[in-house]
């Protein structure tokens, strides 16, 4: 008798949102099918899946032992969020290569329903970054008699919510600060800059309105400019790396000496970026607008408001007009990969 073969094994979810993208938070169920099509008649131990969810950093450092002697040491750390695995066909064992221990799959396409729930406990935002990520996936395994299982593993994207709308991110931020530049046995007058935002909270898409005044009573041209940055901090085995890069940016008209700029709302978008992470215990992403005055020959005059980038926007009358999953769904270029769903090795 000559045995079937398995054409596809694939995973589907049933919660996609309006990008198509399978999107969950912190005590939501996890529903999805494993889809099964075989060519004839084939005979299976067992069909499982695991689910799994971890932060992970990792990087390395180049250490000097002396002697001309220089070795690499490793910082690693994994946080586990949580460990489900079920069995939708057959048993546990795997080793079991008895005619009683398998189950005939017939010709055809065949579908198998899987569920499970999320901790209700906060969960890390999906994310992507130098030296971490923050992972969420569903792996499928059929085992066969005296064959290698096929294995595939698809990633679904996990939101833990920030709303904007609470008094500490709806809070306006400002800042002050000023500068007297000196040459030699010269000191000419100072250089001064004032800033403020509306608010410390902010999802992407939105502009940044900046108000901010520049004075210019120094000998020289200045140029006033502001950028968003994001900051990326992993943690592992007591140290930490930090990885610091632009988001945004925008550059106002130089002024000459004497000049003063005024801005009255000035927009800086912000691009479709990962929202903040700032419960997890290994991995940090944060953001700040950094307002400041490019000064040629010395040391900028700047000043840094601390943002956070949300998932769910701002709602003037104290509403939500729309569900969780639709708000997200405009931001989903943040994750910076496609999700993936490919044969395991």
């Amino acid at each position: 008798m000559v045995l079937g073969k398995v054409k596809s094994l694939t995973i589907s979810f049933d919660c996609l949102n309006d990008s198509n993208v399978p999107v969950y938070s912190s005590g939501d169920t996890v529903s999805g099918r494993v889809n099964l099509e075989v060519t004839g008649e084939i005979r299976v131990k067992s069909l499982k899946i695991h689910a799994r969810g971890h932060a992970k950093v990792r990087w390395t450092e180049s250490r000097n032992a002396g002697s001309n002697t220089a070795y690499t040491q490793n910082y690693t750390e994994e946080v586990e969020y949580f460990n489900h695995k079920d069995i939708l066909i057959g048993h546990e064992r795997d080793d079991d290569n008895s005619e009683e221990g398998f189950n005939t799959i017939h010709s055809g396409r065949h579908e198998y329903a899987f569920s499970f729930e999320l901790p209700q406990t906060p969960l890390a935002t999906s994310f992507e970054g130098r030296h971490g990520s923050v992972r969420y996936w569903v792996k499928a395994e059929l085992h066969r008699p005296w064959l290698l299982p096929v294995k595939l593993k698809k990633e679904f994207t996990v939101f833990e919510h920030i709303d904007i709308n609470t008094p500490s991110l709806l809070s306006p931020q400002a800042g002050t600060k000023e500068k007297t530049l000196c040459c030699w046995f010269c000191t000419s007058g100072p250089i001064s800059l004032s800033a403020k935002i509306e608010r410390k909270g902010y999802t992407p898409g939105e502009s940044i309105q900046i108000f901010a005044e520049i004075e210019n009573c120094s000998s020289r041209m200045v140029v006033p400019k502001a950028a968003i940055y994001q900051t990326q901090a992993f943690y592992a085995k007591g140290k930490m790396k930090e990885v610091k890069q632009l988001v945004a940016n925008l550059r106002g008209e130089s002024l000459s000496s004497g000049k003063t700029d005024t801005w009255n709302g000035k927009l800086l978008k912000i691009p479709p970026v990962s929202p903040s992470i700032l419960d997890c215990s290994i991995i940090r992403v944060e953001y700040s607008l950094m307002v400041y005055v490019d000064i040629p020959g010395a040391m900028d005059l700047f000043l840094n408001l601390p943002l956070v980038i949300g998932t769910i926007p701002l709602h003037p009358f104290g509403s939500r007009t729309s569900s969780v999953s639709s708000q997200c769904s405009m931001n989903m270029n943040w994750l910076g990969l496609s999700l993936r769903e490919r044969p395991e090795d």
